[in-house]
């Protein structure tokens, strides 16, 4: 990634979690990092723990950096850009994970016509096995979209997709850890019930899911092939599946994602209605 100089305004859970990533992977050196937070303990804090510099505000954090994150709470995003508004230029690129934030709705805040990428991480980015979809503003091309992937590469996974898709990825990806969190939980419960000590139980259910994502990944296969590969005729698994179905897994997991993917949508559009 062939950028000298980074700002990460807002250093807080996924703030330090990108600069983690990025350090570690040695895509910047902490001398070259500079990191904002609405608390100025916090970025102290940041500053001390990285060896990066604690600038006194996002202004000072962002001037004449040329890879600008922008990881604050979608309230905060309006009066934050207020601050950058006349300090952003054409010649940086701001990476955008704030929620709801479209690249429109960025765009509109800034005085100049600055190349703006948005991304939707989501929160195992924390381990390195992220799930991260990005896209590009108007005035952003595929160099900026290059970089955008460098950063959250380094902490797992990356795809591309057009803008029109950000909040279906929030339904899923940015949602789905929640989701699968509560199958993992209840795959445990049912290993106690049947006399399994809870942490070997919690254990074998969380390395499951992890082991079939993971096999999902790597195969390339279509999940239902390999769901297939496991069921043998008359066996265990079977059983298992039918009890599944019977209960409605699978359309449950899909209203879910439904459901939060509209909640995206209007969180959104009332983001979009605040003032400008």
């Amino acid at each position: 990634m062939a950028i000298s100089r980074l700002a990460i305004i807002g250093a807080g859970k996924l703030g330090e979690t990108l600069l983690k990533g990025l350090l570690d992977a040695g895509s910047i050196p902490p001398a070259s990092v500079r990191v904002s937070a609405a608390h100025p303990e916090r970025a102290a804090a940041v500053a001390a723990r990285y060896g990066v510099t604690a600038a006194a505000g996002n202004a000072e954090a962002a001037r004449d950096a040329e890879l600008v994150l922008l990881c604050v709470k979608p309230q905060q995003v309006a009066p934050v850009l207020s601050e950058l508004c006349d300090v952003l230029t054409p010649r940086q690129l701001l990476v955008s994970v704030a929620a709801s934030a479209s690249t429109r709705y960025i765009e509109e805040r800034l005085a100049q016509p600055v190349p703006v990428v948005r991304a939707m991480p989501n929160t195992p980015a924390m381990i390195g096995l992220g799930m991260t979809a990005i896209s590009a503003g108007r005035h952003a091309d595929h160099g900026h979209l290059d970089i955008a992937s460098a950063i959250f590469d380094a902490v797992g996974r990356t795809v591309r997709l057009d803008e029109q898709h950000m909040d279906a990825v929030t339904g899923l990806s940015a949602s789905g850890p929640a989701f699968l969190y509560i199958v993992i939980e209840a795959l445990a419960d049912a290993g106690v019930k049947v006399g399994l000590p809870r942490h070997i139980a919690t254990e074998l259910a969380a390395q499951t899911v992890r082991g079939s994502g993971a096999m999902v990944l790597e195969t390339g296969e279509h999940p239902a092939k390999l769901k297939d590969e496991v069921t043998t005729p008359g066996g265990t698994t079977i059983d298992g599946i039918l009890e599944l179905e019977d209960g409605g897994l699978r359309v449950t997991l899909i209203k879910a994602v439904v459901r939060a993917t509209q909640r995206a949508q209007v969180r959104a559009r009332e983001l979009e209605g605040g003032p400008a």
